[in-house]
């Protein structure tokens, strides 16, 4: 279930644009126009947090490999357990892709 207050025409034309990417070259090109450096490393850090803290990881290795405050590994956390489950949802479905390259032998 999605959260109310973030459904909006706005953000849907915006999901829309995301969704027709086709390739790492296209996302780098997009999102360097959208985003600050800072605001992309930043989205980049919390998405790997996620993927530490689903893996086990403790907070002080995600702090040494992410250079993130511990408050805001906490409200990862957080959204991981008890959020919307995107995190898990793409989380899951990249474990899936990775196991289906590493079967046909890191082709793309």
């Amino acid at each position: 279930m999605t959260n109310r207050k973030l459904k909006d025409p706005l953000v849907d034309r915006l999901f829309d644009a995301i969704l027709c990417l086709e390739n790492h070259d296209e996302c780098y090109r997009f999102f360097e126009d959208l985003c600050t450096v800072s605001e992309l490393r930043s989205l980049a850090q919390r998405f790997e947090a996620a993927k530490m803290l689903a893996a086990g990881h403790t907070y002080d290795e995600i702090v040494r490999k992410t250079g993130m405050s511990t408050a805001t590994i906490s409200r990862i956390k957080r959204f991981l357990h008890y959020g919307a489950d995107g995190y898990r949802l793409v989380l899951d479905r990249l474990a899936q892709f990775e196991k289906k390259e590493a079967a046909d032998g890191g082709k793309k």
